[in-house]
């Protein structure tokens, strides 16, 4: 297929991967963006090897080895009892069974190393403290209107568009999807503190997830080690506002007053708490004409699964190696993508709705949720998920 022009709405993890994949085929890629600059405070990723193999693809295994933590293994725990159900094969059991590694990251520091990558390529031209107003599909070129702060407004033309501006896309409603994400009852805290901080049980290099009937925990070393990541899930009748509402401590820490001693002294460990409320959205369509969504803006996934990242960075790289193929037009190559991706992005959306499901499971249920966890043991648990970590573009 010839050099195509092609514009990205919305700069976060998937409108990144991809404004930097199609680049370097030779496109043409105008990258707009909502907001007038980064920040992710308090925010933790991980990139299972599904997601890291694409990004060492891309070059970036440098970079990211400077800023990444590789555990060697998640430890289940009981939230009440502070006492092990199972754990899961990480590190170099990952490492050997899918030929790329389970790193956790902060979420800066991936969004900052494809944020330099993009800006070092002379075909994306990045525009910040833009709104997008309008998206059009026509019988030969898609179109895109967005205005900015100062209401200058400004119409472009390309080959496609495609929309990675998250959970409230306004590209999937020019799909005709304006069906509003759901709002599931809980609301996800999230801080970072200091490592040195943690208590010594839980400062290692793992994973901990701790699992109860009213909510869970996760927490892990991110920036290099030096601090730790920790989400904390609370049931709530009602949706927080924005993405980063401000939490108070005292509240989680009542929230979670029957919790083990040791995870109860993490969660007072952050001084400042941010709180974004889970939605959901059955993905689909993916695309439609000369107009594709990727990520969140496709398919909004619950983190019980640690896959929002990863399958956004997965629709990227699809949706790259699909355009760089020669034979068919984008319609036909659009179409083709929204095949080879919708049956995936369903199961895993499935998928992380019955990990929560399971997470916050108590009794006959939760008991013989732990005896699976017991019998299956760290590698049959990571075996459990070779259809998700194993993951390769088709041909």
């Amino acid at each position: 297929m010839q050099n195509l022009s092609i514009a990205i709405v919305g700069a976060g993890i998937g409108g990144l991967t991809a404004a930097l994949a199609l680049a370097r085929q030779g496109n043409a890629v105008t990258l707009v963006e909502r907001r007038t600059g980064f920040s992710e405070v308090g925010a933790g990723l991980q990139l299972s090897p599904n997601a890291s193999r694409i990004l060492l693809g891309l070059g970036l295994g440098a970079a990211l080895r400077r800023v990444v933590t590789e555990p060697q293994q998640v430890v289940v725990r009981a939230i009440r009892s502070g006492k092990p159900i199972g754990q899961v094969a990480l590190g170099a059991f990952m490492r050997k069974r899918f030929e790329a590694p389970y790193w956790v990251v902060h979420r800066a520091d991936l969004q900052t190393i494809l944020l330099d990558a993009v800006r070092s390529e002379p075909a994306i031209r990045l525009v910040m403290g833009r709104t997008v107003e309008e998206v059009t599909d026509g019988a030969g070129r898609a179109g895109l209107t967005w205005t900015s702060a100062g209401g200058a407004r400004e119409t472009i033309e390309a080959d496609l568009v495609i929309g990675a501006d998250g959970v409230w896309s306004k590209v999937r409603q020019a799909l005709g999807d304006r069906t509003p994400p759901a709002f599931r009852g809980t609301i996800a805290w999230r801080a970072t503190c200091e490592r040195s901080l943690a208590p010594a049980e839980l400062a290692g290099d793992e994973t901990g997830l701790w699992l109860g009937s009213r909510g869970h925990v996760v927490h892990y070393p991110i920036a290099g080690g030096r601090l730790v990541n920790v989400v904390a899930i609370q049931r709530s009748p009602a949706p927080v506002e924005g993405w980063a509402a401000p939490g108070d401590r005292d509240e989680l820490l009542r929230d979670y007053a029957s919790a083990a001693p040791a995870l109860r002294t993490l969660l007072a460990q952050p001084r400042e708490w941010l709180r974004w409320s889970l939605f959901d959205h059955p993905a689909g369509r993916l695309a439609q004409g000369r107009i594709a969504l990727l990520g969140d803006a496709a398919h909004p996934v619950l983190p019980f699964l640690a896959q929002g990242a990863a399958l956004a960075i997965e629709d990227a790289a699809t949706l790259a190696v699909l355009l760089r193929q020669d034979g068919r037009d984008v319609v036909q190559t659009l179409a083709v993508y929204e095949t080879q991706r919708l049956s995936r992005v369903r199961r895993v959306q499935n998928e992380a709705r019955r990990n929560g499901r399971i997470y916050h499971a108590g009794g006959l249920i939760g008991f013989g949720r732990n005896q699976v966890m017991r019998h299956l043991g760290p590698e049959g648990m990571t075996q459990r998920y070779d259809w998700l970590y194993g993951f390769r573009i088709p041909a």
